[in-house]
């Protein structure tokens, strides 16, 4: 199996996933914390939603500066109900795997950088760079399950069941 192939393959995995929880967005609680220092459940369910997209980015960019120096960085769209979530979610995968097929296992191995205000923070082949991302979406889909709960809302099944969804998914 190529790296493209398991690409693909997770997408197709954890795609679902992520709709099941993006689905429990409850209504009014965009600015909703935990605590002062945590993020915004809106800003933390937008980058659920919107992750994928950045594995585009991997593929069809050589960089990405978070922060430049001018103008403005990457900012997701802010959505406010869970339809908007999961069609923002089924936008990005789209991106995700339209990227992905349009490009072999030899291109992945090319070097990819993250930058934050000109400065580079992450300089790595693409293929790592795909995995750190989707780990990166996987730990950011955990912390959304856990406002969830904090916020009275159901937690869905993820990778079993859970107290709320007895599915096992």
């Amino acid at each position: 199996m190529t790296w493209i192939e398991q690409f693909l393959a997770e997408l197709d995995r954890e795609v679902p996933r992520s709709r099941h929880a993006l689905e429990q967005v409850p209504a009014g609680k965009r600015d909703w914390k935990p605590h002062d220092k945590s993020m915004a459940f809106g800003y933390l369910a937008d980058m659920v939603a919107t992750m994928p997209s950045w594995l585009a980015m991997i593929v069809s960019q050589d960089s990405l500066d978070i922060a430049p120096k001018e103008g403005q960085g990457f900012r997701p769209p802010q959505s406010t109900t869970s339809t908007e979530f999961v069609a923002a979610l089924e936008d990005a995968a789209t991106q995700a795997r339209t990227a992905l097929t349009s490009v072999d296992d030899e291109f992945l191995k090319t070097r990819w950088k993250l930058m934050q205000g000109g400065k580079v923070v992450g300089d790595m082949p693409r293929h790592v760079m795909l995995r750190e991302t989707i780990n990166h979406w996987a730990h950011h889909r955990g912390q959304m399950t856990v406002y969830l709960r904090l916020m009275g809302a159901k937690v869905p099944a993820i990778y079993g069941p859970s107290a709320d969804d007895s599915t096992f998914a």
